[in-house]
């Protein structure tokens, strides 16, 4: 005879009777708790326990799950399903991890940034200069914020002729990390890339803006092809993707005002460049007419000496012809003797009988040899 204790099961039988009970009426529990005895084994498992004033749960996952590095005491937000295992007890499968409490999200970025700080991801060798003014921007954002808002105001009211491509996002919240990093790749992808790729938030809480503190979307600014510029919360606030990004702005606002030049501003300086040209080019024109009535004198002044100069030369030398002319020399009383045409210097070169023309200064003369006497 024995007494009855209830429904009797076998181990196996219990544990699996008690597994379907917890998978149907808590299959996505979320448990909020401080993290205690974290353990990494075989750089693939990851076991903790959350806490409380009085109660301890046991967790179990894969380190992909991690949000980033982590440290005792720091306030988690686990989403899971509750199991109990065949051999080794109760634990809580994890499902996903994220950070509660401003304190805890402020220490954990510290971690990260440490971390990522020293692969070099902050570095500022590894910044590229951005495109200015941008022709086109690939924007990531709330459609609905009031950043996005403002951007979009600032940027056309300075600067005309953007194309400007949204993917819009949500900004806070378990999907953002995950969407905005998704954004981040599909621009990445696309055959035409834009020129800079922006990423904007307004201002919030540790709370609101910790998805921009996450290695996800840290690494994934970080790896872009485009150049990055990102802008979250006010100027106060410092995410890591501000770290990682190639420009950073202090507010959304200050981010169109880093794009794009003030097109009043723009107008006015080319309106001062016109005026400042047009001096230039009459200084310009009046030196160089100074420079070509000065040169035209010098011509004239050259042209006038070397006139005068050839002028007396030939004066001098039409004296000198003149001097030397035959003509001349007849007029003194002497005379050309010619014989057949040719002139005759000696008397030798004269015969008896020989017809010759004598040339006086007037006229000429035809004459026989009669005689001939040689000094």
């Amino acid at each position: 005879m024995h007494q009855d204790y209830g429904v009797e099961l076998s181990v196996s039988e219990f544990v699996s009777l008690l597994n379907q009970n917890l998978e149907y009426s808590f299959s996505g529990v979320v448990i909020t708790g401080e993290l205690a005895n974290l353990r990494v084994s075989k750089n693939r498992w990851v076991y903790f326990d959350l806490k409380d004033e009085s109660s301890t749960v046991k967790f179990f996952g894969t380190v992909y799950m991690l949000p980033g590095p982590l440290e005792e005491g720091m306030l988690l937000r686990v989403k899971g399903a509750p199991k109990l295992h065949n051999l080794y007890g109760f634990s809580v499968n994890v499902q996903k991890i994220s950070l509660a409490g401003e304190g805890t999200i402020k220490r954990a970025a510290e971690l990260l940034k440490a971390q990522l700080a020293k692969e070099g991801l902050f570095d500022e060798a590894r910044k590229r200069p951005l495109p200015y003014p941008p022709k086109k921007i690939g924007l990531v954002a709330s459609e609905q914020s009031a950043a996005y808002a403002d951007f979009i105001k600032i940027i056309s009211n300075r600067w005309s002729g953007l194309r400007i491509e949204l993917i819009d996002v949500q900004v806070q919240g378990e999907p953002a990390q995950e969407q905005i990093t998704k954004a981040i790749e599909l621009f990445n992808e696309q055959a035409e890339i834009a020129d800079v790729l922006v990423v904007i938030r307004g201002g919030g809480s540790a709370e609101d803006l910790s998805a921009f503190n996450t290695e996800l979307v840290t690494r994934a600014v970080s790896a872009s092809r485009i150049p990055t510029l990102v802008a979250i919360g006010h100027e106060v606030d410092f995410s890591l993707a501000e770290l990682s990004a190639d420009c950073r702005a202090s507010t959304p606002s200050n981010a169109a005002e880093l794009l794009t030049p003030d097109k009043k501003h723009v107008a006015n300086n080319l309106k001062n460049y016109h005026s400042s040209l047009e001096s230039g080019l009459i200084s310009v024109l009046k030196n160089a007419q100074q420079k070509l009535d000065s040169q035209t004198d010098n011509l004239h002044t050259m042209v006038s000496s070397k006139f005068e100069f050839f002028k007396k030369s030939l004066i001098s030398q039409t004296a000198l012809l003149e001097a030397l002319s035959p003509h001349n020399i007849l007029k003194k009383g002497y005379s050309i003797v010619f014989k057949n045409n040719q002139p005759i210097t000696s008397v030798k070169n004269l015969s008896i009988n020989d017809n010759i023309k004598v040339v006086f200064s007037d006229g000429q003369a035809v004459s026989q040899i009669k005689a001939i006497e040689e000094n």
